[in-house]
């Protein structure tokens, strides 16, 4: 697999650690690794019913050990043996597997056991991942450069004010000159700032940009797809209700300002594209955007830049054909352009050197990316130029799977996904080719992670890569491909193998995803959600994906502090850990990815496909019932709960100024709720600044919570789970005065 350093290099990790303001400059010296937490890890969010459900156990037992599983009530609901498996080489843990996949009954508050040790409680339910859908791509319009962040949309606590549009003091992206004297300005506005910086960089972008335009792409192709969750008015962005499905207008953000990154006719390198633009220097964190005061240039024109902004252009344009015809047209001609201008510089390297205010995002082999983007250009126009570059390319037919699934330096799968998905001219043998490609190299790391004791596919060689979250995210994403093309359960299951890792089922109980679980990331490296620097500031929004453990410690903090790390160890939740806990948009769109094709199989498919095969005992009498799992809900009515017919658990996640709040809603009446209205009172100065799976509303200290479309149903002894982030100063005490529909609720 492909890596290289997303960021600082080591040589200037004591400098950039100096410009981190609020950080010291010296880090301490004695370990202080992270609290690996309970022995007993799991999926801290929730298991998908249906799906495999397994957990990690960390003990050193040469015998399989009993557990339980408990319901919210306490009530034993299912118990089993663990199987042995011995020291995990990648976290140095003797690991046992403790598999409840065949307990299926959905519900909140479940607690595994096993040795005495108690997991993180969790649910059984589709409403998380659905959930996260929206949330992963909201990352997106945070990140959003040259445009307010409007409260409406994200609440007052990350609503901000237009970074980089030249209102002092900024100097803004309005006529950027380059680096290099060229002769000419650029009006960059627009596009998504990359990571934790303030830099905008197209290799990255195109990325992203890609793999947010084939979470639309392929609900057109893939049978069972689902085509409602992309839809127009899905997302909380200014164009929704525009008639376009949203997470096009959110990509088209970005391909705007790639667009704007192209030499202009009549100047030296017409049609190439130069390869990112950010500050001068390194800015000190924290900074918000808007009081960025430092310069901004424009890097030389790269082959890479050029055939990243030629492959998003052409798959855009086939995309926005049926909603924007002159768009489509507009971005196929600067495609085009790119390509041949990029046929005509082929060698044209991004430096190592460029790293200055930036990252280099240096990549000497550019053979992938004319593949992709003739891939691209072939797919929407098919052209026999295209098509001829194709056939005489080192990567035809599925071949850069040899190497490894995609990544910012490496993305001709890109293309093979595109050529194995979208109906073109291609041979039926050059397309059976690249789909027996995908599927070897699926089930490659099926055999990786069947000797792991925490399922992440990853590098395969034992290192741990700078955003190796970003690796895991993009290898489940080529597994769940499998899964689309064969139906084959185990490419299914390793994928949420995978997706559990994220959230939780890992060696440090870490959530790696900002607002879900028990344990999130709090502390991502970022400019603006500083709130480790400055109290006034936010954390990361909710769906915020870390970049995660990196075993090669590139900057000071975990140098200072992980020395002698095993692979999966080597994190901490430290906003001046930059090289294992920033973000970055190329990540977030992989785990987007992901998220969109889980919550599709919500419900769907034959059931598990466990392995190693599980013992379970259902209890048969458990003392709290739970409703029986079903596949037809009870009919919806609109009479209201009567007295004592709701319950409501709360529990809040407080910090010195904020705390998340998360509410599970309990349907305890006879009659189904065909849609639900919570209201509750704080009895202090909290103020909520973001809500999800409700529409959130607040008076003084009256909160009014209304369902989403997807969850105001809720049979009787169903529930539905909600939260939020507020602020609040003094004490943070427990709301009250919990009803539903007009009627109290029982407080658990």
């Amino acid at each position: 697999m492909p890596h290289h350093v997303r960021r600082r290099p080591v040589a200037l990790a004591a400098a950039a650690l100096l410009a981190l303001g609020g950080l010291a400059a010296v880090p301490q010296l004695a370990s202080a690794a992270p609290d690996p937490g309970s022995p007993v890890k799991v999926n801290q969010v929730a298991y998908v019913p249906g799906l495999p459900k397994q957990a990690t156990v960390v003990n050193s037992a040469n015998s399989p050990l009993g557990w339980t599983l408990r319901n919210a009530g306490g009530a034993t609901v299912a118990s089993g043996q663990t199987t042995v498996r011995g020291t995990d080489a990648l976290s140095g843990d003797p690991v046992h597997i403790a598999d409840f996949s065949a307990y299926d009954t959905p519900g909140t508050g479940y607690v595994l056991s096993v040795g005495g040790s108690n997991s993180y409680p969790f649910d059984i339910s589709a409403d998380p991942v659905r959930r996260l859908r929206g949330d992963s791509l909201a990352f997106f319009y945070h990140q959003r450069s040259g445009t307010p962040i409007d409260a409406q949309y994200v609440g007052s606590r990350y609503a901000r004010p237009a970074g980089h549009v030249n209102v002092a003091p900024n100097r803004g992206d309005n006529n950027v000159p380059c680096r290099t004297s060229c002769g000419y300005t650029l009006d960059v506005r627009g596009g998504w700032y990359d990571a934790g910086d303030q830099g905008k960089y197209v290799v990255n972008g195109g990325l992203a940009t890609w793999q947010l335009q084939n979470i639309y792409e392929r609900t057109l192709y893939v049978n069972g797809a689902d085509k409602s969750a992309v839809a127009d008015g899905t997302l909380a962005i200014p164009e929704r209700s525009n008639g376009v499905p949203d997470v096009l207008d959110e990509a088209r953000w970005e391909l705007e300002f790639l667009l704007k990154m192209q030499v202009p006719d009549g100047r030296t390198n017409a049609g190439m594209v130069h390869h990112k633009i950010h500050d001068q220097n390194w800015t000190a964190l924290p900074t918000r955007p808007e009081l960025d005061s430092e310069p901004r240039l424009l890097s030389p024109v790269s082959t890479a830049a050029t055939l990243n902004m030629a492959a998003v252009a052409a798959q855009a344009s086939r995309l926005w054909k049926p909603f924007d015809a002159a768009f489509a047209s507009r971005a196929l001609a600067a495609a085009e352009k790119a390509y041949a201008a990029a046929k005509a510089n082929p060698n044209r390297l991004a430096p190592a050197t460029d790293n200055t205010g930036g990252g280099a995002y240096e990549d000497n082999t550019v053979s992938d990316e004319f593949y992709w983007a003739a891939a691209e250009l072939y797919a929407t126009t098919g052209a026999t130029g295209y098509r001829n570059d194709l056939s005489g390319s080192p990567h035809a037919r599925g071949a850069g799977f040899t190497r490894g699934a995609y990544d910012w330096s490496w993305t001709a799968g890109l293309g093979d996904t595109t050529l194995v998905l979208v109906p073109t001219g291609l041979p039926s043998g050059d397309v059976s080719a690249i789909r027996s490609a995908i599927v070897g190299f699926a089930d490659r790391m099926l055999a990786q992670i069947a000797n792991q004791g925490y399922p992440a596919p990853g590098s395969g060689n034992g290192t741990y890569y700078w955003g190796s979250n970003g690796a895991v995210a993009n290898n489940a994403n080529v597994l769940a491909l499998a899964y689309d093309l064969t139906r084959t359960t185990k490419y299914r299951n390793g994928a949420f193998a995978a997706y559990d890792y994220l959230l939780g089922r890992n060696p440090l109980n870490q959530s790696y995803v900002a607002g879900y679980g028990d344990k999130p990331v709090r502390n991502l490296h970022h400019r603006f959600w500083a709130n480790q620097n400055d109290g006034s500031l936010p954390t990361a929004p909710p769906g915020s994906l870390s970049g995660g453990p990196n075993s090669e410690l590139q900057d000071p903090v975990v140098q200072a502090q992980l020395g002698g790390c095993k692979p999966q160890k080597c994190f901490i939740d430290d906003i001046g850990a930059y090289s294992v806990n920033e973000v970055a948009i190329n990540w977030n769109s992989a785990f987007a990815w992901l998220v969109h094709w889980a919550a599709e199989q919500a419900g769907a498919g034959s059931g598990p496909d466990p392995t190693p095969t599980p013992t379970v005992t259902p209890t048969t009498t458990p003392t709290t019932t739970l409703p029986p799992p079903t596949t037809t809900p009870p009919p919806p009515t609109t009479t209201p709960p009567p007295a004592g017919g709701c319950a409501v658990t709360y529990s809040a996640n407080s910090w010195s100024t904020g705390f998340t709040g998360s509410v599970t809603l309990a349907n305890t009446s006879a009659a189904a709720w065909s849609s639900w209205r919570l209201t509750f009172r704080f009895t202090g100065d909290q103020q909520i600044s973001q809500g999800w799976s409700g529409r959130f509303s607040q008076s003084g200290s009256e909160v009014t919570v209304t369902n989403e479309s997807y969850n105001g149903a809720v049979p009787p002894n169903g529930s539905v789970n909600l939260g939020f982030n507020a602020t609040y100063s003094g004490t943070n005490a427990t709301p009250t005065g919990f009803a539903v529909n007009g009627t109290a609720c029982t407080l658990r």
